[in-house]
């Protein structure tokens, strides 16, 4: 928007000088005047009306250095705006990591404990069917006829 502007400006100073200078030249060209006089004043108004499009010239670079200043700090500030949303977002990302991580090692430490604790009962039980099968064993091994409730031959 502001470089199209500055375009426009330019384009109707440039017309602005132009039309003052070919009003000038034909004012002077029509006027009652000395030939020597006319000239004179043709070249006079000529200097006066370059000066005047030197220092809207120079008025109008100024201008566009300003501009294109600013342009530079605008390009600059979202530079670092960008830069920083970048950092947070690294930054958010790598304390999400870091707290699936945690989790994921608190998880696992449950699970592993519940492994342990159910090997352990396993082993317990095969441990105790290993006794009881082994207490029924001898117990078949010791008995007697007599032992067995039944009444003693004799």
């Amino acid at each position: 928007m502001g470089d199209n502007n500055g375009g426009e400006t330019s384009a109707f100073l440039a017309g602005f000088i132009l039309g003052g200078l070919v009003g000038a030249a034909v004012a002077m060209i029509l006027a009652p005047a000395s030939g020597e006089e006319t000239r004179r004043q043709i070249r006079d108004k000529g200097l006066e009306l370059r000066d005047r499009a030197e220092d809207l010239a120079e008025e109008a670079r100024k201008r566009a250095e300003e501009a294109a200043e600013e342009a530079r700090k605008r390009a600059v500030d979202l530079s670092d705006e960008t830069r920083k949303r970048a950092e947070q977002a690294t930054e958010e990302a790598r304390k999400r990591a870091e707290e699936l991580q945690e989790r994921g090692r608190v998880i696992l430490e449950e699970q592993k404990t519940r492994l342990t604790t159910a090997v352990e009962e396993g082993k317990k039980a095969a441990a105790k069917a290993r006794k009881d099968m082994a207490g029924d064993g001898q117990e078949a091994e010791g008995e007697s006829p007599d032992a067995s409730g039944g009444q003693a031959e004799g």
